[in-house]
């Protein structure tokens, strides 16, 4: 091995105990290892292990498709019940990804956290789920992934002192600092030992020494959304074709790499908190739209790159058993270094002339020495014009002469004999084509080898079939595909040859790789630079089709005409743009409007430009500020939530509940149609009760609603501001019929189309006196509602001074004015005060 000991890292792997289950029926399920723990069906599972891989360039659309991740889930007992540690690898990347928080009985956190992993297999302690004792957090995992593997290793293995063993003998020095942070962090240090054991055992494999990057992430760092907000906001899954583009992953992914689309991925479910990094994003994008040259030139280095995170993984990884396969993989592998270690240069010189910070610090990590030192030692070794091709054939050319000659005899020996055999298999080809009379041409497949392909129309063959040498015949239109027996036998030949061929160039690679293994972990480095470079420039080429703003941070969420991202892909014409502005003083927004007037679609929308702008990409609209959100909440009200049912009832109470225990000061929360699922008199009590709930915070919040009793709570609440879509009625040509037109166009004040039920009664066949009677007791009760929720003068101009002292402490934060300019605002808030206020009685005018 190259890597040094293999021993040293591992302990004997067929102690662990495992049972698997792909299903959440119990225990009663496939099992790996040894002695399961419970097993009525003993069908063993095989993993297939991913050392014989070699890095492929995947398109970097489907590259967050197929999941790679395998997490391991603790949960501490008795009063450290709550308190979850996670450890999670990646089998295409070498980075551990530590986490431990508390979580409530709900386990959210956990949930949001898998969900926006997608784990490929989740482990958890076998007394997690022993009968008649299951946990919570176990039951709760099993319910919401029941595509995904579970299974369940001893407790023992859960050890954080072995943990913390596995992370000082493998972590890379440069990420050498996460050991102070996870020291004391025993549940997170207890899943890696669980974790790093089992990806061991399953891998065949095992990590060298000092190779891996781990990194302790703490929710703090990110916003959370929900995994039911992230469905609802359809930011990574179309709901209602996930193979569909439209999402907020899908307009703003133009990245050329696989590690890009995966950084995407990962920050829009976990946008940043912190206005600083942000806006050091915010530079690069605006750097890269101002200066065209950077952003071609940049883009065009960024496309060549392969997926280097996956590359690194199989670099780090010692396998425990050599095989042919994966000589060709760590051959393929090395040709894939040179590759990427050949573009640090292009790089470099792409961001020579940069200007911003983030870009700078870019350019300055890529003056590495490291990189320099491995290329030079690889070009000592591998021919100048060895590189990544396409197609299996020469990619297969590539790896036979990929080491220099006369390095090693034998290897020049081994290679003069496939040479010969493949001159000998066109030569023979050739001559069966003259032989024949036919136009025969070689072809090569990984799956079958050389064999002969023919286009001819079956007219021109001799009693339309061919020779009868010819055998594995396949037709496809009038291209034929066959071989021969003494073809088959060349193949076996240069297979023979092949072999002989990667075996020396394996012993060759290895004693290099060995040779530039302490220089490697400069590309974790790299690879991190690619990603976010790929990334930014995607958000860069999403402005120049659209006419997205740079965002600003302020402490108000104010959107100047801004419209819906996605829904902007898939209409013909440019959406309703519309105004948003909440404010500490004003941080609820009642919304009102018919159906379909665009409620839905405007809360949607909010919702993703607030995300776009948190991960660094400019926002659709004219103008827009933002308030850091450090949650983002969505209840979104879908096409049945109109039917009164109890399942639909229950779904909002849950989501409700979870918005009430997890939101805070800081948080931006989005309710569309709370209440529909019960009776009008329970739902208005209900809306009315959560928004007297969330008043009570600081968090900015959007409340759609059909109840328009719930729009008088602003009488009470001065902070809380009703708005309405607009719509028209247009009377039909013949003029005995009305219909609604909707303008999508938001609207101070609620909505006056009060009575929808009547307006549709009319347009029906209901009798006349049935729809006047109506109408009558409709009116006689808003008017005893209209009576009781009228708002008293003095409650009114406590509303007014309220608005003035929250404009005047807005105005002292954030204003940008001149004197002038600042004395002229200070007036026309005081008019607006003055037209707010009542005007005042008799009474008051004598005091």
């Amino acid at each position: 091995s190259y890597f040094g000991d293999k021993s040293s890292c591992v302990e004997n792997a067929n102690a662990l105990n495992l049972t698997s289950s792909s299903s959440v029926r119990g225990l009663n399920s496939t099992c790996v290892g040894k002695t399961p723990l419970s097993s009525s069906r003993s069908v063993c599972r095989s993993h297939t292990p991913l050392m014989g891989y070699s890095v492929t360039s995947s398109s970097a659309v489907s590259a967050h498709s197929v999941a790679s991740v395998i997490v391991a889930v603790v949960e501490g007992r008795g009063l450290a019940r709550g308190e979850v540690g996670m450890a999670s690898i990646d089998l295409k990347n070498p980075e551990m990804i530590l986490s431990q928080f508390a979580d409530n009985t709900t386990y959210a956190k956990v949930i949001t956290k898998l969900k926006i992993l997608t784990p490929l297999e989740i482990i958890m302690s076998n007394t997690a789920c022993d009968a008649g004792s299951t946990t919570k957090l176990f039951s709760l995992i099993t319910e919401h992934f029941k595509n995904v593997t579970f299974t369940t290793v001893q407790r023992k293995y859960f050890n954080e002192t072995k943990g913390l063993e596995y992370i000082e003998q493998l972590c890379a020095s440069e990420f050498s600092t996460v050991f102070m942070e996870v020291q004391s962090k025993y549940y997170c240090l207890a899943a890696a030992s669980a974790l790093l054991k089992y990806v061991e055992f399953i891998q065949n494999s095992v990590y060298a020494p000092k190779s891996l990057k781990v990194r302790f992430q703490g929710s703090e760092k990110t916003a959370m959304i929900d995994s039911s907000s992230a469905q609802n906001l359809e930011l990574v899954i179309n709901n209602r074709d996930s193979r569909n583009g439209h999402t907020l992953f899908g307009i703003l992914n133009y990245t050329k790499t696989p590690g890009g689309s995966r950084r995407l991925r990962s920050n829009i479910l976990e946008p940043l908190v912190d206005a600083e990094t942000i806006n050091m994003r915010l530079d690069c994008v605006q750097e890269l739209l101002q200066d065209e040259e950077l952003f071609f030139g940049l883009q065009a280095v960024i496309s060549k790159f392969l997926d280097t995170e996956q590359l690194l993984s199989v670099l780090v990884q010692i396998p425990k058993q050599d095989t042919v396969k994966t000589a060709e993989s760590k051959i393929t592998n090395l040709i894939y270094l040179k590759h990427t270690l050949e573009l640090v240069e292009p790089l470099k010189a792409a961001l020579r002339s940069c200007n911003t910070q983030l870009l700078k610090a870019y350019y300055n990590s890529l003056e590495d020495t490291r990189f320099g030192i491995m290329l030079e030692k690889i070009t000592t070794v591998i021919n100048d014009d060895t590189r990544y091709t396409k197609g299996c054939l020469s990619m297969r050319t590539q790896k036979c002469y990929a080491v220099k000659p006369n390095i090693n005899e034998f290897l020049d020996i081994a290679r003069r004999t496939y040479t010969e055999i493949v001159d000998d298999i066109a030569g023979m080809i050739t001559q069966l084509a003259e032989k024949y009379n036919l136009p025969m041409k070689t072809s090569f497949s990984s799956a079958r080898g050389f064999f002969i392909q023919m286009n001819a129309d079956c007219s021109t063959l001799p009693n339309g079939q061919l020779p009868s040498e010819f055998t594995k015949v396949t037709k496809m239109k009038n291209t034929y595909s066959f071989t021969s027996a003494d073809l088959i036998k060349m193949n076996e030949r240069c297979q023979e040859s092949l072999r002989e061929i990667y075996h020396i160039t394996y012993l060759i690679v290895c004693k290099l790789l060995n040779e530039i293994y302490e220089h490697i972990h400069c590309l974790y480095k790299l690879s991190d630079i690619v990603s976010m470079l790929d990334m930014l420039l995607s958000f860069a080429h999403a402005c120049t089709l659209s006419d997205y703003v740079r965002p600003e941070f302020t402490d108000t969420l104010a959107i100047k005409q801004g419209w819906h991202p996605i829904l902007e892909k898939i209409a013909m014409e440019k959406p309703v743009a519309n105004n948003t502005y909440l404010t500490e003083g004003n941080n609820f927004v009642i919304i009102t409007g018919p159906n379909m007037s665009g409620k839905s679609t405007y809360l949607k929308q909010i919702a993703l430009c607030q995300i776009m702008a948190q991960i660094g990409s400019y926002v659709p609209a004219e103008y827009c500020s933002f308030r850091i959100a450090e949650q983002i909440f969505t209840r979104i009200g879908m096409d049945d939530d109109i039917e009164t049912n109890a399942s639909t009832f229950m779904k909002e109470m849950k989501e409700i509940t979870y918005i009430i225990q997890n939101a805070n000061d800081k948080s931006l929360i989005i309710i569309d149609e709370l209440g529909r699922g019960t009776s009008a008199e329970e739902g208005i009590g209900i809306c009315y009760a959560t928004c007297e709930y969330l008043l009570n915070l600081k968090a900015f919040t959007l409340f759609a609603t059909h109840f328009l009793e719930l729009c008088h709570i602003d009488a009470l609440y001065p902070n809380v501001e009703n708005y309405h879509f607009e719509v028209q009625h247009v009377r039909s040509s013949a003029g005995n019929k009305e219909k609604i037109a909707y303008t999508y166009t938001l609207s101070k004040g609620y909505t006056e189309e009060k009575n929808y039920g009547l307006k549709a009664a009319e347009v029906s066949s209901l009798p006349s006196s049935v729809i006047l009677d109506a109408k009558e007791i409709t009116n006689h009760i808003a008017k005893q509602i209209s009576h009781r929720q009228k708002s008293t003068p003095e409650m009114m101009k406590q509303r007014a001074v309220y608005h003035l002292a929250m404009r005047l402490v807005q105005t002292a934060r954030n204003s940008r004015l001149d004197p002038d300019s600042l004395r002229i605002y200070l007036k026309g808030l005081k008019k607006k005060y003055e037209a707010s206020c009542p005007a005042p009685g008799k009474n008051d005018e004598q005091q």
